[in-house]
């Protein structure tokens, strides 16, 4: 028993910085060792509380992504103060002695032994008593001060890349003129089929829809991160995305717009935003094919086929509307207008 707490204790310590370690410092999806699955858990939880809130269960869902922050931070540090514990738990009272008294021997006064080591705690009542506790303390020490400074930044890092996603939900959200309709979206940026100053900012738009890719693909823990308005969610983001491309390549005339349709902004739009919802779908549907590997049934097809249709329709009452000296434009030949579902559900 002597040997097996410290070994037990070894372990824990050595697969909670693991954890860290993949989760901070490798920063790639899919790669931690049960940082997902608490994510994951306290996402059920979250589902399951808020279902009585009804309309209200965003506010709900809201809470979802700090709280897993600050849970992973708990779990971390008591995953720490369990290992130091465990190995301190059979010497205390020869290699580690209170400083003052008779040391206490129970498993709580070896838990704050090891908290304290670690720096979580404070000044400790424990001292070690030879040379090995002494390098245990000081390595416990570093390991405290490193996790800290590590977490700090991870923290930081969280939320800047959060900021950069809601700036692009929100980009989208005004371009479209607060509809989060991708054919309002295109009618902005191209106004009476012009591109030409419009491009510039699809072209933000494709780099801005890259670069929350990629910090999604660091940080899988900012999925979590919801808010009550829908604009915000990368499933509206990319679904606009997805409705903008669609449109641009099958709405407009190959002959007038054949630069835009076949340019590398409309093509990175496209790709970001599969790569993105592919990697939304290994976070919270694990085990599943990717959706662009998926088939849809015929209901899904005739779904999406009638809701194209009816953005080609409203493209053309769109055209007529605002180029009232023009006749109104073939389905094919103006700019594209999505269907009244305001694309948010994805």
């Amino acid at each position: 028993m002597a040997y097996m707490e410290p070994f037990a204790g070894a372990a824990v310590t050595v697969l909670v910085l693991l954890d860290i370690f993949l989760t901070v410092l490798y920063a790639r999806a899919g790669t931690a060792v049960f940082s997902p699955v608490v994510s994951r858990t306290i996402w059920m939880v979250f589902r399951l509380v808020s279902r009585p809130f009804g309309r209200n269960r965003g506010r709900v869902g809201s809470f979802c992504g700090p709280v897993i922050l600050v849970a992973l931070i708990f779990v971390w540090a008591a995953g720490l103060a369990l290992g130091s514990g465990l190995i301190m738990h059979p010497h205390l009272g020869t290699g580690i002695r209170a400083t003052g008294g008779s040391t206490p021997r129970d498993f709580m006064s070896a838990l704050y032994a090891g908290a304290s080591s670690l720096s979580f705690v404070g000044a400790s009542d424990f001292k070690p008593q030879s040379a090995g506790f002494q390098a245990l303390y000081m390595v416990n020490s570093l390991i405290g001060m490193s996790v800290m400074s590590l977490v700090l930044t991870y923290v930081m890092q969280i939320y800047n890349a959060l900021r950069t996603r809601n700036a692009l939900g929100l980009a989208i959200q005004t371009l479209s003129d607060d509809t989060g309709d991708a054919a309002e979206l295109i009618a902005g940026l191209g106004p009476h089929g012009q591109f030409n100053s419009g491009f510039t900012n699809l072209t933000t738009l494709a780099a801005s829809a890259s670069a929350i890719k990629e910090s999604h693909h660091f940080y899988p823990l900012l999925f979590y991160f919801r808010f009550a308005e829908p604009y915000y969610s990368v499933s509206q983001i990319a679904t606009v995305l997805f409705d903008t491309v669609s449109l641009l390549k099958s709405g407009l005339s190959d002959e007038d717009y054949s630069w835009l349709k076949e340019s590398a902004t409309v093509a990175q739009c496209w790709r970001a935003s599969m790569l993105l919802v592919g990697m939304l779908e290994e976070i919270f549907v694990p085990g599943q094919p990717a959706p662009f590997r998926s088939p849809a049934d015929a209901a899904d097809q005739e779904r999406w086929r009638t809701r194209y249709m009816a953005a080609l329709e409203r493209c053309d009452r769109l055209a007529s509307t605002r180029s009232p000296t023009r006749p109104p434009a073939s389905r094919h030949t103006s700019r594209c207008e999505s269907d009244g579902t305001r694309t948010s559900t994805g």
